[in-house]
């Protein structure tokens, strides 16, 4: 049997079709899909999939679950529906009603290429089946031992190996500062997007700094403490300062028809001085520093609506939609799991460790290249500007 169980409906159209016999009272509804159905408690807003019915095959109506709880039923394996004989009716109780289960927009795009992930489950499964058991290097072993080390491989292999970036599309506001996402582990990038919709890069900058804490001073500069012998906490004065920076004297951003060499304070205009330019200053993207103290990111006041893209690296361990590998890497998690299981027990032969480090160390290499996604024309076409002759 092959490995694909959806069919092409199920896989590009988001939806399974079904035709309930005129009389009939239980209703099972069976599918396919490569994800779980989610069934909210009002049966509409946070549920993945509307449950459509129609007499004529064009106008469709929604089905609602009244009490979900009692009226619907979702098997072990969340893919098949069973809605009892004492539920309301679908559709018309005198004549044939086609009905259909039509994922929502984003459950479809979770179903959307889903085949070159494996899941978690499948990892630890597969690893219990293949490497635990009589005559095997591990006779026996707890599942959340298993289920530990994987974790702690997804972990690892988001950081440099898989394809753990994230990004999202968001506003600066004029209070310049936007909260760090919820998955949070690094920044990759962040650049601001201009009307045709290219990015533009936006630098961290060493220019100024977040204060960790910003407690109120008496007028000896001793901190003022509360009814609970804790210390109050003031605004930021520094950041209030930055906000309110005039970018122009800091990339050097000025009209020239008015500044002159002749000028007295010509040479303390700008960080990026007019001779010996500084480039880490001369760039008008703008910048941004990272607040930990209000888990936020600052931006300068260049960068005020506009539009960015933030570019993040999360462990994948925050969501189930997350916790999946892709098989270019399913080996790597293997050898990944095998060798921390190896390493962490006693009486195991040294040799037999170090073998499996060396076979660990080969698999996630192996894996580096094939998730690099290097295509032999692409990289031929960036190297082909590499022979223009630069002309003086």
């Amino acid at each position: 049997m092959g490995l694909i169980t959806q069919t092409n409906e199920e896989y590009y159209a988001g939806q399974k079709a079904y035709t309930i016999i005129q009389g009939s009272s239980q209703k099972v509804f069976s599918t396919s899909f490569d994800l779980e159905l989610e069934l909210s408690v009002d049966g509409v807003s946070n549920s993945n999939f509307n449950l459509e019915y129609s007499t004529d095959g064009i106008n469709w109506s929604n089905y609602i679950f009244v009490n979900p709880t009692v009226q619907l039923e979702i098997s072990v394996d969340k893919k098949t529906i069973t809605i009892p004989s004492s539920a309301p009716a679908i559709g018309s109780t005198t004549a044939t009603t086609i009905a259909r289960i039509t994922l929502k927009d984003y459950a479809k795009w979770e179903n959307y290429g889903g085949y070159q992930y494996i899941s978690f489950e499948d990892i630890v499964n597969n690893f219990l089946v293949a490497y635990v058991g009589e005559d095997k290097l591990i006779p026996k072993v707890k599942r959340t031992d298993v289920m530990f080390h994987a974790k702690r491989g997804v972990q690892e292999f988001n950081y440099d190996t898989l394809k753990s970036i994230k990004s999202q599309e968001l506003t600066i506001p004029p209070s310049l500062s936007l909260v760090i996402p919820q998955d949070y582990v690094n920044y990759v990038e962040l650049s601001y997007i201009d009307s045709s919709g290219v990015k533009h890069i936006i630098y961290p900058t060493t220019l100024t700094s977040n204060p960790y804490t910003v407690p109120l001073q008496d007028d000896e500069g001793l901190p003022v403490e509360d009814a609970f012998a804790e210390n109050l906490e003031g605004t930021s004065l520094i950041n209030k300062a930055w906000r309110q920076a005039n970018q122009n004297n800091i990339d050097g951003q000025q009209d020239w028809n008015n500044v002159g060499v002749w000028d007295w304070n010509w040479w303390k205009l700008m960080y990026g001085e007019r001779y010996g330019l500084d480039p880490q200053y001369s760039q008008s993207n703008g910048w941004f520093t990272i607040d930990e103290r209000e888990g936020k990111f600052s931006f300068s006041s260049n960068l005020t609506d506009r539009l960015i893209i933030l570019e993040y690296i999360s462990d994948g361990l925050s969501s189930d939609l997350d916790t999946k590998v892709p098989k270019m890497a399913e080996e790597a998690m293997y050898m990944h799991i095998a060798y921390a299981m190896l390493a962490g027990r006693q009486n195991v032969p040294e040799y037999i460790v170090n073998r499996f480090k060396k076979d660990r160390r080969a698999a996630l290499r192996n894996a580096k290249i094939r998730l690099s996604n290097i295509k032999l024309d692409e990289f031929v076409q960036i190297m082909r500007g590499k022979s223009k002759w630069i002309k003086s």
